[in-house]
């Protein structure tokens, strides 16, 4: 048995989704999951397709058959994707270690189905955690002036191992353009407030001082500006005038934890699409 995801987007038409689905009924396919969405401003059509087949098929061949028959055809911007190989993420950190805690247990009790070659950190405060889980530990220093020469290291092992994605788990620097460019809408970032608001150095003492009534976390994919880039997931928890910045600060944690830890459970489930920097999420 073989199993296949595919992700499009296109000028919205007539048609899509019966040509699409005719195609894998012809191969034989059994369609599990389908769900699709019209920007009616834009005109663009999105849809994500999952698809079993009860006899081994040529992943290549299909996708060359489709490619000609279907996707050049409708000037679709498409990805296919074989089930059955794990993606290899890497995590960046630095001091904190919720978020690195949390990913690390997931991945233990295999609820997140990923590899993870290694952690690569600008700190060495978080070896220990890397060593407790059998992970490689790389500690790269951003040095005034010298940090094209750390990314550089970064680029070099992010290669060796073949890395797919990064996860950015409270890893407090700014990533250089060409690693974004290298890997673009694959490094997801989590950011320690509900983006637009707050952003900052110290979100949670802003909020305190505006009496804010919510908290919130966001996960998103990083681009060349800076907490812009495409949300993936989100998530707010209440507050009260009895709270104080501690309390922000240990609620929002949590927060980071659970948004981030869907965030990655929906990359690695193929469940995003990017367009014009607004992602597309399928449930």
């Amino acid at each position: 048995m073989s199993k296949l995801t595919l992700l499009i987007h296109c000028p919205d038409t007539s048609g899509i989704i019966a040509t699409v689905t005719s195609y894998f009924h012809k191969h034989k396919g059994n369609i599990i999951y389908i769900d699709q969405y019209v920007d009616v401003e834009n005109k663009i059509f999105f849809m994500r397709l999952e698809c079993e087949f009860d006899h081994q098929i040529n992943h290549d061949d299909f996708k060359d058959h489709f490619k000609r028959d279907i996707a050049d055809p409708y000037n679709m911007s498409w990805y296919m994707f074989k089930a059955g190989s794990k993606l290899k993420m890497a995590i960046f950190v630095s001091k904190y270690d919720h978020c690195l805690y949390d990913i690390l247990g997931r991945y233990r009790s295999g609820e997140l189905e990923v590899e993870i070659p290694l952690i690569i950190s600008n700190h060495k405060d978080l070896e220990s955690i890397a060593i407790s889980f059998d992970i490689p530990f790389y500690h790269i220093p951003i040095l005034k002036n010298k940090k094209e020469e750390a990314e550089a290291q970064q680029l070099k092992l992010l290669q060796q191992e073949n890395i797919d994605f990064i996860v950015l788990a409270r890893y407090m620097q700014i990533v250089s353009e060409k690693l974004i460019k290298t890997f673009p809408n694959q490094i997801i970032n989590i950011h320690h407030s509900f983006l637009p608001a707050f952003a900052g150095a110290k979100p949670y003492h802003f909020a305190y001082k505006r009496g804010v009534k919510i908290i919130g976390a966001t996960c998103h994919y990083v681009t060349e500006e800076l907490d812009a880039g495409p949300i993936i997931e989100q998530d707010i928890t209440r507050i009260s005038h009895s709270h104080s910045v501690k309390d922000l600060i240990l609620k929002g944690r949590d927060l980071e934890k659970i948004v981030l830890a869907r965030g990655i459970k929906l990359h690695l489930d193929r469940k995003t699409l990017v367009y014009n920097n607004k992602t597309i999420v399928f449930i």
